[in-house]
């Protein structure tokens, strides 16, 4: 299966810069832009923070092939039903390109504690694993009635998305550790990173890919060129050490791009990503 390139930024950028950029990048041939979502990106810099599915929705109204979505959303902050309105809205918006990425939250002092929310990582951990399910079928416009130790529901939200079953759901796994890959294999891909060295080596990858499942849900609308076989998709960062031919060879679906550093300028990550994905 043909590796395809995303682009992943900091949701910090002022919106309509970033809007002229993804439209930039779709002519440039990338495939898919990403978005981080955090509250706020470093308290101690006073960086600016946006909105990523608001920033997201008026991306989707320029572009016509980019899939859109977060690389990752922090679901136990969030209102499960909330966050599948939005992301049925992406999805309507956009013809069926919306893709939601999900993840625990870090770090979980300004996530959470800066709110006064709870900061215990077992705690968020449940609270994704239940939420995944509610999520599931909210997003496929079923209705729903769920009593679980975090949440209550009883719904159905009208209308579904576009995709069918629904948009691919993509969880983060940081390694070592096992439980974001058995979380993972329940859905539809993995962004998987180590804790030590961040982005995987092609070796690292082919042996986290063999323990990955060989199936998927079969997403039969949205873009024909783009979404409507089964796959499981392994979302993972090109780096210098790890060429994207070796990364695909590795079982990577999906090789992601973004500021390679934190000194690294925004002007300086445009104009290496405008020079297009290395295919």
């Amino acid at each position: 299966m043909a590796l395809k390139f995303g682009v992943s930024l900091p949701n910090g950028h002022h919106p309509a810069e970033l809007v002229r950029f993804a439209v930039e990048l779709e002519q440039a041939g990338w495939d898919g832009f990403f978005l981080w979502d955090h509250v706020q990106l470093d308290p101690g810099r006073r960086e600016p923070t946006y909105d990523p599915w608001v920033q997201l929705g008026a991306i989707g109204a320029h572009t016509e092939r980019l899939r859109l979505g977060t690389l990752v959303t922090p679901v136990p902050r969030r209102r499960p039903w909330k966050l599948a309105k939005e992301v049925v809205t992406l999805d309507h918006l956009t013809g069926g390109r919306a893709v939601l990425g999900v993840g625990l939250g870090v770090p979980p002092a300004t996530e959470y504690g800066a709110f006064g929310e709870p900061v215990e990582p077992k705690l968020h951990a449940a609270r994704l694993d239940e939420a995944l399910p509610v999520l599931d079928r909210l997003l496929r416009g079923e209705p729903v009635d769920h009593r679980g130790e975090h949440y209550q529901v009883s719904a159905e939200l009208l209308p579904g998305s576009v995709q069918r079953p629904r948009p691919p759901i993509w969880v983060a796994a940081m390694l070592p550790a096992r439980a974001g890959v058995r979380r993972a294999a329940r859905w539809d891909g993995i962004v998987p990173q180590s804790r030590d060295t961040g982005p995987l080596t092609p070796e690292a990858l082919a042996a986290l890919v063999a323990e990955l499942p060989q199936r998927s849900l079969s997403l039969s609308k949205g873009k024909p060129d783009d979404h409507d076989e089964p796959r499981f998709d392994v979302v993972t960062p090109l780096a210098d050490h790890a060429p994207a031919d070796e990364l695909a060879d590795a079982g990577a679906t999906w090789g992601i791009d973004g500021p390679r550093h934190r000194e690294e300028t925004f002007a300086e990550t445009r104009a290496r990503l405008l020079a297009g994905p290395p295919r």
